[in-house]
């Protein structure tokens, strides 16, 4: 079972398939500019809310179901990643995919919001527009600036937004863009 099924396997809300999938795209284009496992990051982005449904809106379980999940499922190397990326439980992120998870949860969704006002046209959007709505806290008010900025030790801001566009670019039509 490859990871997109084994996610539908325990996710069907399209919208947070949907999500998972941006995610991962955006976790895919980071690795890529650290020099990292490009396949494994993509894998962890695509997972890392596969309990979501089961937990609902229990963010106490949210990270340690989707850990067990993994661990049931062979892919127990990334469990703990999942576990932690709860940033309502923890927040001592050091370790780069740990970083790159929180940001690219949160600048996916900016990114995707800011297609959206462009009438879903992902290539309409550039580094110069997400920067501008980062900056309107209530735009996209969801997506955490905070855990977007938590990605400055490793680059720069401006870098993440050209890397999650690009990427989401990489996606557009499973993710229903232009």
């Amino acid at each position: 079972m490859n990871e997109l099924e084994l996610l539908k396997k325990y996710i069907s809300d399209e919208k947070l398939i949907k999500h998972c999938i941006a995610v991962s795209a955006v976790m895919r284009g980071i690795a890529r500019e650290l020099g990292e496992d490009e396949d494994l990051w993509a894998g962890i982005g695509l997972l890392h809310d596969i309990d979501y449904e089961i937990v609902e809106e229990d963010m106490e379980r949210h990270g340690d179901v989707g850990a067990e999940i993994l661990e049931k499922e062979g892919h127990g190397g990334i469990a703990e990643i999942v576990r932690r990326h709860n940033h309502m439980k923890y927040s001592d992120y050091e370790e780069p995919v740990e970083i790159a998870l929180q940001a690219a949860d949160s600048v996916s969704g900016l990114i995707i919001a800011c297609a959206l006002v462009k009438g879903g046209k992902i290539e309409d959007v550039t580094p110069k527009t997400v920067k501008k709505k980062f900056k309107e806290k209530s735009f996209a008010a969801g997506c955490d600036r905070g855990r977007i900025k938590l990605i400055e030790p490793l680059m720069p801001l401006e870098r993440l937004y050209e890397i999650g566009i690009e990427s989401l670019r990489s996606v557009k039509n499973e993710l229903g863009l232009k």
